[in-house]
């Protein structure tokens, strides 16, 4: 009996909100790894394992991409060549050609209008399933074999026992096609699916509340499971995936709430207090009038740093939006109240920016800082960290360096990370672990968290990947800043672009010039930086002081060619993408960006806003030749738009949320139903639904809330490292 059956047998009831976890652990068989599944073993064990797939449960989860319609069978006579059909028959004859898994078999199938020539390659799984007198039932792509009709490689759709009534069978069956591998396609993933369904599918229980089904109206999990897999309907596939979807998102975002209130009530933060004579201290030492939208941002980040709670901010903001001097702003209200700050950047070269930009603010001022990166002199080094430690030293930045465990704060009050996406869940976690120690030895007491980042993250994401995370957004731009005018140029055009370049230089203004690759490569017909320096500086800018960074650079010759081209001593710097985070050059009024078809919008708006950093009108020239319709689309709208977060929802669109901001090195789990472009919906649903469970019962004693226990531990147990739901 196939799982089809089994499972339309144990699967009549909907949410039941069982107190059971999904796969009953640890002693369920859907825990077993999946090489003991029948038919699978170690080999294909280990191809399972490359597409994720490690225990039985994993491969009952593994649902299918599409459906085929297979249709009513054919008759041989009727066939259409290079149309799709499926057909009925008998094996007259098999014939296997080469040795072990490189079996070659022909077989020979008539029905009683003809005969089709059918060949599998690769296919020694057949060989004690494929005999003469076998009834099968096939589906493939029709072609011709000696003017005969013939199959390569079409699905056995099933094995049948020709005594059976033909009138019963299912025609109407929509067939699971699953993402494979060259070793490990669809239809033997669609086996060991079948026997898993089969064996484990009735161990499967509901893992959300029956409240929560019956408002949303979804079908129970066993029956999501068996719709995904085997649907009677596109309706069915379209209401399984619903609740399968709404299910990771629902579990993603109670977990974060949870999280977010094990951390309010068993954690404190010092309360960091402003009153007017700080505020007015602070401003006094900014040599300008901050922005509405400036002004907002710090009234919310205040707010939170007057309570214990410990503040979860992220600030986003576009690049020159002016974050740092908020960034800023809220380490000296740490400083004022007698702790330290920590800012930390992703590259020494930013580390070193921030701290340039702190101490000119700071020059004449009372605040003690220092900044910590992998070049700091171990003779200096050590006295900054005595300095630190003994609570001498009020603002530090730095980079990961400052992750180690020897650095110790006296008094560490707030901790402020610059474009977060840069570091993972398990760094984030080790620097907020260094609270207040000398003065405030309990274990209980953390710094409070700003997160600042000049990549746009749309509104999905941030409630997935940073869930966790208030968010702050700083919406207009200093006054004073000019737009950049990006324009996309075909290489018949290239001639005027570098004359335009020169006239800029003419007037005393500095040029990037971008491209994708360090060197040249045989494999990629792309021009390259090292490669194209010379020419640049002798053929397309003649006179013209010509630099080159790019990321193989040791760390040293990159801040010297990125120092270099700060105080004007390059009018062009050649460069790979290593330029998206770097210094503030304002006199740097024009961007080329060779082959910007092989960038993602987010990486070209990042690109684009190393220039427009001045009063002078600035411009971003997209060299492409690419007839391809989604580069042209995304380039389409860089040229439409400088709105950051426009363009991120964009590339979410086109591009998807992994090559977005790289989701796994949040340590956060991979959805494998839900789409964070398509299911905003259900995400919204998910976190209300998420809140009124963490509300009502936040350690999840209910009953009814038992399993959301066990499913969340198993979820999220090595990817969420603060979840404890008591």
């Amino acid at each position: 009996m196939t799982a089809k059956h089994t499972c339309e047998r144990s699967h009549r009831r909907g949410c039941s909100g069982s107190s059971r976890p999904p796969f009953p652990s640890p002693n369920s068989p859907a825990d077993k790894p999946a090489q003991y599944l029948r038919g699978v073993g170690p080999f294909r064990a280990k191809l399972l394992e490359g597409l994720g797939i490690r225990t039985i449960a994993d491969l009952v989860e593994y649902f299918p991409f599409r459906h085929e319609f297979q249709g009513r069978p054919q008759s041989i006579d009727s066939l259409d060549l290079d149309e799709h059909a499926t057909v009925i028959g008998v094996v007259e004859s098999v014939k296997w050609r080469g040795r072990f898994r490189q079996q070659t078999c022909r077989v020979v199938l008539n029905d009683s209008t003809g005969t089709l020539c059918v060949t599998w390659f690769n296919c020694s799984y057949l060989k004690d399933r494929l005999q003469r007198g076998q009834g099968l039932r096939l589906f493939g792509k029709v072609g011709v074999d000696q003017d005969v009709a013939a199959m390569v490689n079409p699905t056995i759709v099933t094995w049948l026992d020709l005594e059976e009534d033909p009138a019963q069978w299912d025609y109407d069956r929509m067939v699971p096609v699953y993402r494979g591998t060259e070793k490990l396609p669809s239809r033997q993933i669609a086996r060991m699916v079948e026997t898993a369904l089969t064996d484990v599918l009735n161990t499967v229980q509901e893992n959300l509340p029956g409240a929560i089904c019956r408002e949303r109206q979804f079908p129970g999990r066993r029956e999501a499971i068996q719709q995904m897999h085997y649907p009677k309907s596109a309706e069915e596939v379209a209401s399984a995936r619903r609740r399968l979807a709404y299910e990771e998102l629902f579990l993603m975002q109670l977990a974060v709430m949870l999280m977010r209130r094990w951390s309010s009530v068993r954690v404190q933060s010092p309360a960091l207090p402003v009153t007017s004579l700080i505020d007015e201290r602070i401003r006094r030492r900014f040599p300008f009038a901050l922005t509405a939208a400036q002004d907002q941002v710090i009234r919310e980040i205040t707010a939170d740093l007057a309570g214990q709670r410990p503040m979860t901010r992220l600030l986003q903001g576009d690049v020159g939006s002016g974050k740092t001097v908020v960034a800023l702003y809220a380490a000296l209200v740490a400083v004022a109240n007698h702790h330290q700050c920590v800012i930390l950047a992703p590259t020494e070269v930013l580390a070193a920016q921030h701290f340039a930009g702190i101490d000119r603010y700071l020059a004449g001022s009372r605040v003690h800082r220092c900044l910590i990166t992998g070049k700091t002199s171990k003779a200096q080094r050590d006295k900054m960290l005595k300095a630190i430690a003994d609570g001498r030293m009020n603002l530090i930045v730095g980079t990961q360096a400052l992750l180690e465990s020897k650095v110790q704060f006296a008094s560490l009050g707030l901790v402020v990370v610059d474009e977060q996406h840069k570091f993972g869940v398990s760094q984030r976690a080790t620097l907020r672990g260094k609270g207040p120690t000398k003065r405030h030895p309990s274990t209980s007491r953390v710094p409070h968290y700003l997160v600042m980042t000049a990549t746009p993250i749309p509104r999905t994401l941030s409630m997935t990947v940073f869930g966790d995370l208030d968010v702050s957004i700083i919406d207009a731009l200093p006054p004073g800043r000019q737009p950049i005018v990006t324009r996309v140029v075909r290489s018949a055009d290239e001639p005027e672009v570098w004359l335009g370049v020169r006239r800029r230089i003419a007037d005393g203004d500095q040029v990037y010039v971008v491209y994708p690759l360090v060197e040249e490569s045989d494999a990629l017909d792309l021009k390259a930086a090292t490669g194209e320096v010379d020419r640049i500086a002798q053929d397309l800018l003649p006179g013209a002081r010509v630099g080159l960074i790019h990321g193989r650079m040791k760390k040293k010759e990159k801040q010297a060619a990125m120092r270099a081209f700060a105080v004007g001593d390059f009018d062009v710097l050649v460069s790979t993408t290593v330029i998206e985070v770097g210094v503030d050059v304002p006199n740097a009024t024009v961007m080329v960006i060779q082959h910007a078809e092989r960038y993602g919008l987010s990486a070209l708006h990042q690109l684009r806003g190393r220039v427009g950093r001045g009063s002078k009108a600035s411009t971003c020239l997209l060299l492409t030749d690419s007839q391809g319709e989604t580069a042209n689309e995304r380039l389409k709208v860089l040229c439409e738009t400088t709105d950051g977060f426009r363009i991120a929802e964009e590339d979410l669109r086109i591009r998807g949320p992994g090559e977005l901001i790289g989701t796994r090195q949040h340590g956060l789990p991979e959805f494998r139903v839900a789409n964070l472009v398509e299911d905003t919906d259900l995400l919204l649903q998910a976190r209300d639904d998420a809140a009124r469970v963490a509300r009502e019962d936040p350690k999840l004693e209910s009953p009814a809330h038992a399993i959301l226990r066990v499913d969340l531990r198993r979820r999220f147990r090595d990817t969420i490292a603060f979840v404890d739901v008591g």
